[in-house]
């Protein structure tokens, strides 16, 4: 079964302020995070529960890392439904939490 995947709007702007932060430094690391981050994304279509749960109490609300470089990147995301998955944030693992 393959789902779709939505985005909030935190979750978009999330990829970009990711993105802006990366671009400043070095354009080709931006590309590869922003790759790594698209990839892992595809991966939700098909295994959503394969990701840990992001707190016991709701099992639906789920947490799917992306590894990049020494560090990576944390997708907070929930299953709506058996064909909907909705990506709530990301952020980088040295953040404190989602924002």
């Amino acid at each position: 079964m393959s789902y779709q995947v939505r985005y909030t709007k935190a979750a978009k702007e999330d990829i970009i302020r990711l993105y802006g932060f990366l671009v400043e430094q070095d354009l080709s690391a931006a590309r590869k995070a922003l790759d790594a981050i698209q990839k892992g994304i595809e991966f939700l279509k098909d295994f959503p529960f394969t990701c840990r749960k992001a707190t016991p109490e709701d099992p639906l609300l789920r947490e799917m890392i992306i590894s990049f470089g020494a560090r990576g990147y944390v997708v907070l995301f929930e299953i709506v439904d058996r064909k909907t998955v909705t990506i709530l944030a990301i952020r980088h693992q040295r953040e404190e939490d989602f924002h």
